[in-house]
């Protein structure tokens, strides 16, 4: 299928489609709807998949019409101020707090395009970070991108529960690979025993939220340790230490690779406790003795 050409009248469509803000602004989704809305609830409201999609006269007729026009530039508008707005909550209750918020979860439910989550937890992590946009908090996400994601039940003829695991297509996921602070893709070494792991870093965009993804799934790990990311809560105790100690370190690394330098480190349950030994590993390394480390990481580290 040869992809359509967007526009240049309505060249802030891809932008709108890849930042899941519109999952809860009204505007947002109102222009896919009206775009093609078959086509949108064909594609499950996947609108990344959808402009591959729509067809070339459906654009067209968009770009012509004065009505679909003005509901698209409300919600590029909406999208705009969500991103930049310089009155927010955060900014008058917390003026002299510059530094970020990093919120480690192992699971973020924000959209069914993007299959990282389970339940409860990723749907709290998921509305936590919608919820941050909207009051203007500088919350950076940090997670797992499972290619995986989290299995579909069927059951089998003979009454037995199967898991069916589907694994995601990129090119379709609201996701791009996220960069260093000197621009080059965002690709780390965690230690892993004997051995390190090569993680690469996804990004997604929610509103004024950040959420960075890791993945083991890279041609330079072996075949074992490229399965590390690939499923949510798969595999036996010993891989899921290994994912924690991914998320953990590994997420500690990325922000820093990427020039990111927390005021507050949010732990959403115990999956990313290795967060907190990693931070105090950092404190000793640059000359302070454990117990000042500990006295620092203790007071800038949240755990729910």
């Amino acid at each position: 299928m040869t992809k359509p050409s967007i526009p240049e009248r309505l060249d802030r469509l891809p932008e709108l489609a890849a930042d899941l803000w519109w999952t809860w602004n009204t505007e947002a989704r109102e222009v896919f709807r009206r775009l093609d809305y078959p086509l949108w609830r064909q594609t499950a409201h996947n609108p990344v998949l959808m402009l591959r999609q729509v067809s070339q006269e459906m654009l067209n007729l968009a770009a012509a019409d004065a009505r679909f026009l003005k509901i698209y530039d409300t919600a590029a508008a909406a999208l705009d101020r969500a991103r930049s707005a310089h009155d927010t909550w955060w900014q008058k209750k917390f003026p002299e707090v510059t530094g970020p918020i990093a919120y480690f979860s192992a699971e973020f439910a924000l959209h069914q395009s993007l299959p990282i989550y389970a339940g409860g937890l990723g749907v709290l992590a998921g509305d936590h970070c919608k919820e941050a946009s909207d009051l203007g908090i500088p919350l950076i996400g940090v997670g797992f991108m499972y290619p995986q994601g989290y299995f579909h039940q069927t059951v089998s003829p003979e009454g037995w529960q199967q898991e069916v695991y589907e694994r995601l297509d990129w090119t379709n996921a609201p996701i791009e690979p996220a960069m260093t602070a000197d621009g080059k893709p965002c690709v780390i070494a965690v230690p892993l025993g004997d051995r390190s792991v090569l993680v690469s870093v996804w990004r997604v965009r929610l509103g004024r939220v950040k959420l960075y993804l890791l993945d083991t799934d890279l041609e330079e790990n072996t075949p074992w340790d490229r399965e590390l990311s690939a499923r949510l809560y798969g595999g036996d105790r010993e891989t899921r230490i290994q994912q924690e100690i991914i998320l953990g370190i590994g997420g500690v690394g990325a922000l820093k690779a990427m020039g990111s330098t927390p005021a507050v480190w949010h732990l959403n349950e115990g999956h990313a406790a290795f967060v907190v030994l990693q931070r105090i590993r950092d404190h000793i390394e640059r000359g302070e003795s454990f117990e000042a480390a500990l006295a620092e990481v203790r007071r800038t580290t949240v755990f729910t």
